[in-house]
């Protein structure tokens, strides 16, 4: 797949519309369970919207059962690893409520910094301006990015070549990380090797916890371009 974006092939995404929110929740609710939905940032894509519409439905059709749709401001590992606590809390017997609490609350200090190999996958979806693609990509800077308190990409900083800019993701860890043995994500696109470097340099600033290292999906991949490299992790605050 990043094969063929780096030779040029087009490539693009859509939203997934309401049905296709309905059916699988309409199931389950049928079944007799309650539904925790936890999904992408509503500051990056309408599925947000999509799944507040799908559970103000739902509810009305079935009002004896317990039903929650949280916009976690974050997308990938951001929205992943919230989704795994989630699942955990659940396997350890917690009540409905206190997952919608607690997620809820630990969304907002869900800490997602990446820097991207080629400005040009963020130019054609309209997260930097044009201009900013080309001096960017001719004086070889590495943007570093981040979610805020919306969920939308911002920048926050820039280096010079790719170590740098790995650095600093490793800096930014270091500066706002709640908890140097909680669990972190990493997701790279198609750069096992930056990663890994990124990892490293976590670990030389005290990290000691677990991390979940995935290959960035085709959707996410697609706005970010080959050679992303993300991390996640729960700070003192975004």
């Amino acid at each position: 797949y990043y094969d063929a974006m780096r030779s040029g092939t087009p490539v693009s995404t859509a939203m997934i519309n309401l049905a296709a929110f309905l059916e699988p929740l309409h199931a389950a609710l049928a079944a007799g369970d309650d539904v925790i939905y936890i999904g992408m940032s509503g500051g990056i894509s309408g599925t947000a919207h999509a799944a507040a519409m799908a559970v103000q439905e739902l509810q009305e059709e079935f009002p004896e059962r317990k039903i929650a749709a949280i916009d976690t401001y974050a997308a990938s590992l951001g929205e992943g690893l919230l989704v795994i606590e989630a699942a955990r809390m659940l396997e350890n017997g917690a009540p409905f409520s206190l997952i919608v609490e607690q997620i809820s609350r630990r969304r907002h200090t869900m800490c997602q910094y990446f820097t991207v190999d080629d400005l040009a996958y963020l130019e054609r979806g309209g997260r930097v301006s044009k201009a900013a693609a080309i001096v960017g990509t001719v004086l070889k800077i590495k943007p570093l990015l981040r979610g805020d308190d919306e969920g939308k990409i911002v920048q926050c900083g820039k280096t010079r070549g790719r170590k740098q800019s790995l650095t600093a993701l490793a800096d930014f860890y270091e500066k706002l990380v709640a908890d140097k043995s909680e669990e972190i994500g990493i997701a790279h696109a198609d750069d096992a090797a930056g990663a890994q470097f990124l990892l490293d340099a976590l670990r030389q600033r005290g990290f000691t916890g677990e991390c979940l290292t995935v290959c960035y999906e085709p959707v996410t991949g697609s706005h970010v371009g080959p050679g992303t490299v993300a991390l996640f992790f729960q700070g003192i605050h975004r």
